[in-house]
C-alpha cells in the first residue's frame, strides 16, 4: 500500500465525521483483536458499515478526496498488522453484509458471511462443491480476494460473479469470475475494492457423502494443524512442493524469534505468544525463508498479508 499524506487521512476523518457514518467512526482503533494473531497496532481510522447502502455511502466519501490506504477487515485470519499500526482507513462489514441464501443450485452470499457456516448450510441443502470451505476460518469476501481454497478446490471452482464496491472510484459493479483474475491465492481485487456479495454455483449431490467429507476435513485439520494464535499458512506452496515440508527439512520447525515460533505441529504455521510482537513474526518469516532458500534454492512467497510495514521491513 502506498503511504498517504498525513493530512489526507486526517481530512478523510473529518469528512467521515460529518457523514452518516459518524456514529461508527473510530480513531486509533485497536486492530489486534480483529486478527487471529492478536498482535499489531491500531488503525488510524476505523469504520463499520452496516449494509450495502452504508458501504456505498462510505465509497462516496472516500472517493471525494485524495486516496488513502484502505484495509478491509474480515475475520483477520490472514492478516499481520505492524506494531506501529495502520496509517489509513480500516473497514469492517456489519451484520447486514454477513448473510446468505440458497436458491436451487445457486448460493448468494454477502462479503462478511463466514465460510464454515456457508459450507455447512450448503451441505444440509444437499449441495456439493463447497465442502472444502468448512476448514477455512475466513469470510466470503476475503476468500474471493485471495482465492482461498483447500483440499483440492478453491473459490474459482464455484464462483459465478461478485459485486465489488470501489472506494476510490465510488462505484459498484458486478465482476464475472473470469474478470477477477483468480489464481493460486491471488486475484485482481485491490485493497480499496470491497467484495460486497457473490454468487456461487454448486451442484446437487449426496448429502450423507458431503457430511462425511465435512467431518473428514475438520478432523484432518484438527490432527494436522495447530490452533491458537496463528494466521494459517504463512507461505504459499511452491510448484510441486509443500512449504511446510521444505521448512521442516531446512531445520526451521520449532524455530523461535522472540515471541514467535514455527509450530511444532505444522512448519508452515507460526504461533504468536500472548502479548507478542508483529516484528518478531516478520523476523521469523524472514529467517525461515532464508533457511529454505539456502537448503533448497527455493524462494518462499508469503501467503500472509502484511499490513502497515515499511518496505524495508517486508520480506
Amino acid at each position: 500500500m502506498t503511504p498517504a499524506e498525513p493530512q489526507s487521512v486526517a481530512e478523510l476523518g473529518r469528512r467521515l465525521a460529518r457523514s452518516r457514518l459518524a456514529p461508527s467512526l473510530r480513531a486509533d482503533y485497536a486492530l489486534a483483536p480483529h486478527t487471529t494473531y492478536r498482535v499489531g497496532g491500531p488503525a488510524r481510522l476505523f469504520v463499520t458499515v452496516a449494509d450495502l447502502a452504508e458501504l456505498e455511502a462510505l465509497a462516496a466519501v472516500v472517493s471525494g478526496g485524495p486516496p488513502v490506504p484502505v484495509l478491509v477487515v474480515g475475520r483477520g485470519s490472514n492478516l499481520l498488522v505492524a506494531d506501529r499500526g495502520f496509517d489509513g482507513l480500516a473497514v469492517a462489514l456489519g451484520a447486514g453484509l454477513a448473510g446468505f441464501e440458497i436458491d436451487d443450485e445457486t448460493v448468494g452470499a454477502s462479503g462478511a458471511a463466514l465460510l464454515p457456516v456457508v459450507a455447512r448450510a450448503t451441505v444440509e441443502a444437499g449441495l456439493g462443491g463447497f465442502e472444502w470451505a468448512v476448514g477455512v476460518p475466513g469470510t466470503v469476501g476475503g476468500a474471493v480476494r485471495m482465492n482461498a481454497g483447500g483440499h483440492g478446490s478453491d473459490m474459482s471452482g464455484s464462483l459465478i460473479d461478485a459485486v465489488i464496491v470501489d472506494l476510490y472510484r465510488g462505484d459498484t459493479t458486478v465482476w464475472a469470475a473470469s474478470e477477477l483474475g483468480l489464481g493460486y491465492r491471488t486475484s485482481r481485487v485491490a485493497a480499496h475494492q470491497v467484495v460486497a456479495s457473490v454468487r456461487l454455483r454448486l451442484r446437487f449431490g449426496d448429502r450423507e457423502a458431503s457430511r462425511s467429507e465435512l467431518a473428514e476435513i475438520v478432523a484432518w485439520r484438527r490432527a494436522n494443524q495447530p490452533g491458537g494464535r496463528n494466521a494459517g499458512s504463512v507461505f504459499t506452496n511452491p510448484e510441486h512442493a509443500a512449504a511446510g515440508e521444505l521448512i521442516e527439512s531446512a531445520g526451521a520447525k520449532g524455530l523461535r524469534v522472540g515471541s514467535a515460533e514455527v509450530s511444532a505441529k505444522h512448519a508452515n504455521f507460526i504461533q504468536a505468544d500472548e502479548g507478542g510482537r508483529a516484528a518478531d513474526i516478520v523476523a521469523l518469516m524472514r529467517e525461515v525463508r532464508r533457511r529454505v532458500g539456502e537448503a533448497h534454492g527455493i524462494e518462499l512467497l508469503p501467503e500472509t498479508c502484511l499490513v502497515g510495514f515499511e518496505p524495508r521491513e517486508r520480506l
